[in-house]
């Protein structure tokens, strides 16, 4: 036990001493408390829709009307058949400027020199032309502008036919008061949390799971396994590097988490909220994700350092560890795929497995239904396969740390182990 503390304190000197290990996490912490504290030091309230003035002090009140959104778009419109009705078009899209024309030759000019935005030609009533110069990925335009069109269409019938627009509007398209109430969980709110956890943990794991196969194979390349096995066991070796790295990824993870959670609670007033569905994470999730997070770095550190002590050369550690990288990924992209159906069969299983259990178990905690004696058991399962692993980790070690030459195949090395 000594020689493992021992090992431990070394290890984890060496991670939190490293200048790379301390500069990276104060750069991530900085840059997002900076971030989220920028609506303080400035005018966000194009963008948050909270205006951070000291002279609002007083409670705000946002205008329901589109014109209190107002745009600072330009559109060129080609009517000649006036069918367009410039003060709905503006009130639809928020307040923009419409800009009539006399051509298509003009409303493409004025694209060309960037004068406008974008353009439409309206050739009847229920037919249009849009023109724009880049089309983003973004772009509502278009769609918008069917509403629009729609609209006018209705208030020119009722109009010809001597009918209340707003009468049959009211009738059409009634106003519905709904209020919710959610007895369990809110799926919506929790799916982009769960979203952002789970590729935490997978950098975590893929990161210092890395780092440590790569720290064994270049104790094996360099002789000095040779001086540290006269001193201590190759088990206390193997567990004080795993140990290690799970505390120094634990405490990376909670600086920079912590400090961007705590930033966000401070200033979420003047964010109006906006980001909750990212950063207002349950308290009973975090436990669970750091529970789960770090069995599963855990077992998956434990083969890392001995598929690290199979082979003698740095060069050789990524094809190493090749087959435990391709599970990890599957895992993650599988249980990002499946993150809008954590109450699938799929998901359940998963979540005892303990190659995957470690993302799918607390993913169906903050969206689904689970019963306590389901976390209990996958907790239990999991415990159980990181203790194996760690057994089975430390014995491929063990056989390993010696062995020089080419790398030594997995199958063969579990064939050893039988024999021994």
């Amino acid at each position: 036990m000594k020689k493992f503390a021992v090992i431990l304190k070394y290890e984890l000197k060496e991670y939190i001493s490293s200048k790379g290990f301390v500069a990276f996490t104060l750069l991530l912490a900085i840059i997002g408390a900076v971030l989220l504290c920028l609506p303080r030091f400035i005018d966000m309230s194009a963008f948050t829709g909270v205006d951070s003035s000291e002279s609002s002090n007083e409670e705000e009140t946002v205008p329901d009307t589109p014109a209190a959104y107002n745009s600072d778009k330009k559109y060129a419109l080609y009517d000649p058949g006036n069918i367009a009705d410039i003060k709905l078009l503006s009130d639809y899209f928020f307040g923009a400027q419409f800009v009539k024309v006399s051509d298509t030759g003009e409303l493409e000019k004025m694209l060309e020199d960037e004068t406008a935005d974008a353009g439409f030609a309206v050739k009847s009533q229920t037919e249009y032309e849009y023109y724009v110069f880049n089309k983003t990925m973004y772009d509502s335009d278009s769609e918008v502008f069917n509403e629009a069109m729609k609209a006018m269409s209705r208030a020119r019938y009722c109009e010809q036919h001597g009918l209340d627009l707003s009468e049959i509007t009211q009738m059409y398209d009634p106003p519905i008061t709904v209020t919710e109430h959610i007895l369990n969980k809110n799926t919506t709110q929790s799916y982009w949390y769960c979203y952002a956890l789970v590729i935490i943990v997978f950098m975590l794991i893929m990161f210092y799971g890395q780092m440590i196969a790569v720290s064994v194979t270049t104790e094996k390349s360099n002789r000095a396994i040779e001086v540290l096995v006269t001193s201590t066991t190759p088990n206390s070796l193997l567990f004080g590097k795993v140990i290690a790295g799970a505390i120094a990824g634990l405490l990376q993870s909670g600086i920079i988490l912590g400090t961007i959670l705590v930033s966000y609670r401070f200033n979420r007033q003047l964010w109006g909220g906006m980001l909750d569905i990212v950063l207002d994470i349950p308290a009973n999730v975090l436990i669970v994700f750091a529970v789960f997070g770090t069995l599963g770095y855990l077992f998956y550190a434990f083969l890392f350092g001995a598929m690290g002590a199979l082979v003698s050369k740095t060069e050789d550690v990524s094809k190493s560890v090749s087959g435990l990288t391709m599970i990890i990924m599957l895992i993650y992209f599988f249980s990002l795929f499946q993150l809008s159906n954590v109450d699938g069969i799929i998901i359940k299983v998963l979540s005892y497995l303990p190659f995957s259990s470690y993302t799918t178990m607390f993913m169906r905690i903050a969206m689904g239904s689970v019963a306590v004696w389901e976390i209990i058991v996958s907790l239990i399962i999991l415990i159980a396969s990181v203790i194996g692993a760690g057994m089975l980790g430390a014995a491929l070690y063990r056989m390993g740390t010696l062995r020089y030459g080419n790398p030594i195949k997995l199958s063969a090395a579990l064939k050893g182990l039988k024999k021994q």
